[in-house]
């Protein structure tokens, strides 16, 4: 079974940071997932996430370097994907436990819907790597960014 990383938006915006010294500890990680061959993926909903804000900050380098990383590998949303979205937005909700308010898209059920229905759709062993495990977990399997290692995959 092949194993995916989906990355949150922490993560995402850490490694298409404007300056290319910045954030160097998750830069050097990302390459060393991609040089052991680790299938990586920029999910639609993360990189609208981090393309809001460096568009708003006017931060050109940081949205090439964002529309570079698709080529790694981009998934879309797609119609499944906000189905499932909306599902865990309102079971969420009916716990008791949501993981934004309810006026609020609430990304983090978006992101999850994205690897849950990658993994169903694909076969594969999908991870999110993030910085918040709390609310993602909840929903599908996510760690740390850097407890996700190259002999992982």
């Amino acid at each position: 079974m092949t194993k995916v990383i989906v990355l949150d938006a922490g993560p995402l915006g850490a490694v298409t940071h404007p300056r290319a010294n910045a954030n160097w500890e998750i830069k050097e990680w990302l390459q060393d997932l991609l040089r052991a061959g680790c299938v990586v993926m920029v999910p639609e909903i993360a990189d609208y996430e981090v393309r809001r804000e460096l568009l708003r900050a006017e931060k050109a380098k940081g949205v090439g370097r964002l529309d570079s990383l698709k080529a790694i590998g981009y998934l879309p949303l797609s119609t499944n994907a906000m189905l499932k979205a909306a599902e865990y937005w309102a079971q969420a909700r009916q716990a008791g436990f949501p993981t934004a308010p309810d006026e609020a898209l609430d990304i983090d059920v978006v992101l999850a819907a994205q690897a849950a229905v990658l993994g169903d759709s694909s076969n594969s062993d999908v991870v999110v790597a993030t910085a918040n495990v709390g609310h993602l977990s909840r929903y599908v399997r996510a760690e740390l960014w850097k407890d996700i290692t190259p002999e992982d995959c």
